[in-house]
């Protein structure tokens, strides 16, 4: 990697935001680490962030010349509030965008889509990440780890579609380099684990690996939907429903080697991000 200035990571305390200021600041770069309680992030400058707080963008952008950008979560017109920062970002020296998007996700479709086909317009230097679906959605908080956890279960409308899941740190050493090696990407870049897998192999690997049965129930989208529709807005459970089902036709059935050819090593299996560690702790 090379010196580069300041880059400001947009939820850093988030799933990988905390894992890109981790590795920026391991690594020697000058990070400042926004969230909205400024909460603070080893060898990182806190910075107070809200993206529909106005008020917090000047002093997060200040003294800052790339980004990390995490949309706002839940948003299904994240460029209503993204580009009017991003303008100001790109105004007070912004050199380089580095934007976490979704596999499931093209340029100019829908929610961040937007905000994707817009930020080479407006940077010279930019990046998307479109990561498949995280690891992580089944570890930790996420909701696929609640139903776990509580009923032995992973429900979805993906029934045999396969993904190729990812972890969160090889995303995480994706943006490192997207942010600061001496050529920026300038394109989008498709991220996935080393395997494809259906939801009934996650469960099998999670059964193999903790000694604990789960199972994955297959729901038709509308219940899918519906279910979603207890944790998040309408709109947005509507379109993770929507998600699953392209899942079941197929969409997320490949493997790339942009990891490997990022970052110069394989990117991590399930079943290696699940052993020693507490069972989906």
């Amino acid at each position: 990697m090379t010196t580069t200035g300041t880059t400001l990571v947009i939820g850093a305390t988030g799933t990988t935001g905390s894992r890109t200021a981790a590795q920026l600041t391991a690594a020697g770069h000058r990070v400042k680490a926004a969230s909205r309680q400024a909460t603070p992030v080893a060898g990182a400058e806190p910075v107070p962030f809200d993206w529909y707080d106005r008020a917090t963008h000047a002093a997060a952008l200040d003294g800052v010349d790339r980004v990390y950008l995490i949309p706002p979560l839940g948003d299904t017109d994240p460029a209503a509030t993204m580009l009017p920062f991003l303008q100001q970002a790109r105004t007070t020296g912004v050199c380089r965008a580095v934007l976490l998007s979704s596999s499931a996700i093209p340029q100019g479709g829908p929610a961040v889509g937007m905000v994707h086909q817009v930020l080479p317009d407006l940077f010279e230097q930019w990046a998307v990440l479109r990561p498949s679906w995280f690891m992580q959605n089944f570890t930790g908080t996420h909701a696929h780890a609640r139903s776990i956890r509580d009923e032995g279960t992973i429900w979805t409308a993906t029934e045999g579609g396969r993904v190729g899941f990812i972890d969160a740190e090889d995303i995480a050493a994706v943006a490192a380099r997207a942010l600061t090696d001496e050529q920026a990407p300038n394109t989008d870049l498709i991220l996935t684990g080393p395997e494809a897998l259906s939801h009934d192999d996650i469960a099998a690997i999670i059964t193999e690996v903790s000694g604990r049965t789960v199972v994955h129930r297959r729901l038709p989208y509308e219940q899918m939907r519906d279910r979603l529709t207890t944790q998040v807005p309408v709109e947005f459970a509507a379109m993770l429903a929507g998600m699953d089902r392209a899942i079941a036709e197929g969409a997320e059935d490949r493997v790339t080697g942009t990891v490997q050819r990022l970052t110069g090593r394989p990117p991590r299996t399930f079943q290696a991000l699940l052993e020693g560690r507490p069972l989906l702790g």
